[in-house]
């Protein structure tokens, strides 16, 4: 629960020096209230003072972190229930499953599979960034060693799943430098395998037959000075997974119970095994309620297209626009004298328009203006997308430097703007595009042949 300006002035040691910038110790302690400054910014607080805000003010989700390195991310640290009311902090990450049950050729198929999928959308990486390791106790634990050791090779983070302490250990012992997850406490061995995880420094996965041994089995690991946690939401069925998953978040966002305040990971290869498309289905519903890590039994461009764009609309600030980078994007092999297509940088406008470009299979060089992440129309109504902004662009990218072609092709919704950029264009032949982004391939067609 965050603490008001108040609060904190009852903890500082209200010498009003100004060494911290603020003339008095309340006005500091309102802008440390606000998150406008850090409290490391009064050399007089006590360190006592300081443990007892960085309790009272942290996120009552933990942010807990896993893998090394520029493998390293982090988990948890919401703050909020529903992404309007703020924003989520930490994205859902996902992993794909392997077992050492599985034959030599399954495993080695599967490992050749998870790098295939990794491209590039709105400047972010998406890829499988887990591999989920699970021990079958009947082939053994040499052959679950092994598989550690080949899934290493892939370079992810790794999830192990197993709940024998002694396979553990030595299979821990074999990446912890990288960092992976040890997901396999439970009521039976939770002090065993808390030894393994607190031992080599990892998270550690806690497992329960249902909620309330599973809420019961983190207490007891909390009594043992251990909060580097993640709560596994089970297998047992669907809805027994769903209502862990928001029951815990609920309890820890609402209730501020913070034994509840882990992240989670939920294995959808187990809930609907065998079943991709259920799956597929499932990853969804747990990136948005709310899954920290999902598991899956395969990530091919099938799944990973959709699954990745919700994943990127939902851990996005509400409040900040999603945007490409404004320039000149090449489109078809176009060069210098390709007929040029402008629009706007809101990120839905230029995967719709681009990819009905790209369809017509006409070279032309696709220029991006800054409209401030804002649709046509709407950053053509607050100004932002006019002739003027659209010349003062071209001047600043040095747009007639790069490109010989002189045909530039508008958005229909703005057509009113012909004349206006004919005149602060001279030399261009200005051509209005139809309304709607399908009509692309026809028209472009037509003004080419």
């Amino acid at each position: 629960m965050a603490l008001k300006g108040l609060d904190i002035f009852k903890l500082s040691p209200k010498k009003n020096c100004k060494e911290c910038g603020s003339p008095t110790c309340m006005a500091f302690s309102m802008k440390v209230a606000q998150g406008a400054v850090s409290i490391d910014a009064c050399p007089y607080f006590s360190e006592e003072a300081k443990a007892a805000m960085s309790e009272a003010t942290a996120p009552p989700m933990k942010t807990i972190k896993v893998g090394a390195g520029e493998n390293e991310m982090s988990l948890g640290g919401e703050t909020v229930l529903f992404r309007h009311e703020k924003t989520f902090v930490s994205k859902t990450r996902y992993a794909v499953s392997l077992c050492s049950c599985m034959d030599d050729a399954t495993i080695d198929a599967k490992l050749a599979e998870i790098p295939k999928v990794d491209y590039e959308r709105i400047g972010e990486r998406m890829f499988v960034e887990m591999v989920y390791v699970n021990y079958a106790a009947e082939a053994g634990k040499d052959k679950y060693l092994d598989l550690v050791k080949k899934a290493a090779g892939l370079g992810r983070v790794l999830i192990l799943g197993c709940t024998d302490a002694e396979v553990a250990k030595e299979a821990v012992a074999l990446v912890k430098d990288t960092k992976p997850v040890l997901n396999g406490a439970n009521a039976s061995n939770y002090e065993a395998m808390n030894a393994v995880a607190t031992e080599a420094g990892v998270v550690l996965g806690v497992q329960g037959a249902d909620i309330n041994e599973l809420y019961d089995t983190v207490a007891a690991l909390e009594k043992l000075g251990n909060k580097n946690l993640l709560i596994d939401c089970g297998t047992t069925s669907i809805k027994d997974a769903f209502t862990t998953a928001v029951q815990f978040r609920k309890a820890a966002i609402k209730d501020s119970n913070r034994t509840c305040g882990y992240p989670s990971i939920v294995n959808v290869a187990m809930l609907a095994k065998g079943n991709a498309h259920l799956q597929a289905a499932l990853a969804s519903l747990f990136t948005m309620k709310y899954g920290s890590i999902v598991v899956m039994e395969q990530m091919t461009y099938a799944e990973a297209l959709p699954l990745y764009g919700l994943r990127q609309n939902v851990f996005t600030d509400p409040q900040k626009p999603m945007k490409v980078e404004p320039g000149i994007y090449p489109l078809n092999g176009a060069d210098e004298n390709s007929i040029c297509v402008t629009t706007v940088d809101f990120a839905l406008t230029y995967f719709v328009v681009s990819g009905e470009l790209e369809r017509s299979g006409v070279p032309m060089n696709l220029i991006i203006n800054d409209a401030g992440g804002l649709s046509v129309l709407t950053s053509w109504a607050a100004g932002k997308f006019s002739s003027s902004s659209i010349a003062k662009f071209f001047q600043e990218q040095d747009i007639e430097g790069k490109i010989k072609s002189r045909r530039l092709v508008i958005p229909g919704k703005v057509a009113v703007l012909k004349g206006e950029l004919e005149a602060k264009l001279p030399g261009w032949e200005i051509i209005i595009a139809p309304n709607e982004a399908v009509q692309l391939v026809k028209f472009m067609k037509e003004i080419t042949a």
